[in-house]
């Protein structure tokens, strides 16, 4: 997928992983009132984000992490191989199409 939005999808989780993130500091970076550039609630929606509130913290205290999920598409984001189809010989096969 090469849509802007994938993308920004795969910035943003770098984002989240580069450091530790509070719910302020994505909502102040990331929010948008454009709806077709829904980022931050596209990524919380699609279980690829999560937040870790410890006891007392308000939520915008709280912590923005990566899921496993939001791990897995960041790590295949970065491996050209990852998610390659492997032929019994351990080779990447590659997908041709057809005109």
């Amino acid at each position: 997928m090469s849509d802007p939005a994938h993308a920004l999808t795969l910035q943003f989780l770098a984002w989240v992983a580069e450091r530790p993130r509070t719910y302020a500091d994505a909502m102040e970076a990331w929010r948008s009132t454009c709806p077709r550039l829904s980022i931050w609630e596209d990524a919380i929606l699609d279980g690829l984000v999560e937040f870790d509130s410890t006891a007392g913290a308000t939520r915008n205290q709280s912590r923005v992490l990566l899921t496993s999920r939001g791990r897995a598409r960041l790590a295949a984001s970065r491996d050209p191989r990852a998610g390659a189809r492997h032929d019994a010989a351990g080779r990447t096969a590659l997908k041709v199409a057809s005109g």
